[in-house]
C-alpha cells in the first residue's frame, strides 16, 4: 500500500512539472510572437527624390497665330448728291494719293455757284459805296462843325454793316465752290482699289449707303495678334518677332513692335499687339494669316520647378516640399511651360527642395529616414 502511495506523489510531481514546463514554453512563444509583431508594426524608413527650386528668368519662345491687314482700308463715298459723270479706276488698280478716282455731275451746284458770286458781287458794291460814304464824311468832319457826329456814327454803322454782309456772302460763295470739289473724288493715300460698287450714271452720294470705291494700303501691313494674358507681361516696346504664311511656305519674314492695346480684352483676356510690316514689292497681301514666333521674357525672375513636380487635384494645383526631413504641401498658380520646367507663383523661397514624383498618398510632416 505504502509503494502504491509512492507511486501516485510521482505521478502528480511529474505531471505538474510537465504542466509548468508547457506553460513556460507557452509564455516564451507568446513573448517572441510579440516581439515579432513590434518589430513588424515599426514605421518603414522612406525617402523622396528632390531637385531644388530655381529662381531664374529665362527666355522663352511662344508661337501664336496672327492676321495680316492693310494698314491704312477705307470705304470711298461721295460728300454731295450727283449723278456718276466719269469712272477713271477699276478694281485692282494701284492709285497715289490724290489722283482722280471719279467725277459726279450735279447742275444744281453750278447754278448755286453762280447765284452765290453774284450775291457777292453785289454786296461787295454795297460796302465799297458804304465805305466810300464813311471816308467823305471823316473827310468832311475835320472842318468844324460841318458834319454831326451822329452822322458820322450813322455812316460808319452802315459801312460796319455792309462789310459783314460782304464777308457772310463771300463765305456763302467758298462754301457752293468747296461743293463743286467734292464732285470730284481722290484717292486719300496709296493703295489699290479693293472693290468697285458703282457704275456711270449711277445716283452717289450723301442718301446712299453704298462706297462708291473700297480701297486699302498694300505697300504697308499691320501684323496684329492677340496674346495671351499670362505673356502680357513679358512684352516690351520694339522687340521683335518672326513669321510665316501659309501663300509662301517655307519663307520667314521678320516684323518689329509697333503698338499695342495697353489693356487686356475683357472678352477673352488677351493683350493686343501690332507689328508694322514694309512691303514696298507687294510681296505680302493684306487679308493673310500668318504663325508668329516671339522671344519673351519676364521683366524680373520667378520660381521653376520640373514639370513633374507639379501635383493636379481637384482641390486644387500644389509642389511639395521637403526641407529638414518634413514634407510639407505648398498651393501654386502655373505660369509658363519651358521644355522640363514649369514656372510657378506660391508661397516658395530659393533654399526649397521639391518633390520630383509627388502624390496624394504623401502625407504633410516628418518622415522617418
Amino acid at each position: 500500500m505504502y509503494h502504491s502511495i509512492s507511486i501516485n506523489r510521482k505521478s502528480t510531481v511529474v505531471l505538474a512539472l510537465a504542466t509548468s514546463l508547457v506553460l513556460l514554453l507557452s509564455a516564451c512563444s507568446q513573448k517572441e510572437k510579440e516581439k515579432e509583431q513590434a518589430k513588424t508594426e515599426q514605421p518603414k524608413a522612406v525617402s523622396y527624390k528632390t531637385a531644388p527650386v530655381q529662381f531664374i528668368n529665362p527666355e522663352y519662345e511662344i508661337s501664336v497665330p496672327a492676321e495680316l491687314k492693310p494698314y491704312e482700308q477705307v470705304a470711298v463715298f461721295a460728300k454731295v448728291t450727283g449723278f456718276v459723270q466719269k469712272m477713271y479706276v477699276d478694281r485692282g488698280d494701284r492709285v497715289r494719293k490724290g489722283q482722280l478716282l471719279a467725277v459726279l455731275e450735279a447742275p444744281e451746284m453750278q447754278q448755286q455757284y453762280l447765284s452765290s458770286k453774284s450775291s457777292e458781287q453785289k454786296v461787295h458794291s454795297d460796302y465799297l459805296y458804304a465805305k466810300q460814304a464813311y471816308d467823305r464824311l471823316v473827310t468832311a468832319s475835320k472842318t468844324t462843325g460841318a458834319v454831326a457826329d451822329i452822322e458820322l456814327d450813322r455812316a460808319k454803322s452802315a459801312m460796319e454793316s455792309a462789310k459783314s454782309a460782304y464777308d457772310a456772302s463771300r463765305a456763302g460763295t467758298a462754301h457752293s465752290s468747296q461743293l463743286q470739289q467734292y464732285l470730284r473724288i481722290t484717292a486719300p493715300f496709296d493703295g489699290i482699289i479693293t472693290q468697285r460698287n458703282v457704275s456711270v450714271g449711277a445716283l452717289a452720294g450723301t442718301g446712299s449707303n453704298t462706297p462708291l470705291f473700297m480701297m486699302a494700303q498694300g505697300n504697308k501691313l499691320r501684323l496684329t495678334l492677340s496674346l495671351p494674358e499670362k505673356h502680357a507681361a513679358s512684352v516690351k516696346q520694339g522687340m521683335t518677332a518672326t513669321f510665316t504664311v501659309s501663300s509662301q511656305p517655307g519663307k520667314t519674314f521678320d516684323a518689329k513692335l509697333s503698338r499695342t492695346s495697353g489693356l487686356l480684352d475683357q472678352q477673352d483676356r488677351s493683350l493686343t499687339l501690332e507689328f508694322d510690316v514694309n512691303n514696298p514689292s507687294g510681296e505680302l497681301q493684306g487679308g493673310d494669316y500668318a504663325q508668329v514666333k516671339l522671344k519673351l521674357q519676364r521683366k524680373a525672375p520667378s520660381y521653376w520647378v520640373k514639370s513633374k513636380s507639379v501635383l493636379n487635384t481637384q482641390s486644387g494645383m500644389y509642389v511639395l516640399t521637403m526641407n529638414n526631413d518634413e514634407v510639407k504641401r505648398v498651393a501654386v498658380n502655373e505660369g509658363i511651360r519651358l521644355d522640363t520646367l514649369t514656372e510657378v507663383f506660391g508661397n516658395l523661397s530659393p533654399e526649397d527642395k521639391i518633390i520630383i514624383k509627388p502624390s496624394e498618398e504623401i502625407k504633410e510632416g516628418k518622415i522617418n529616414k
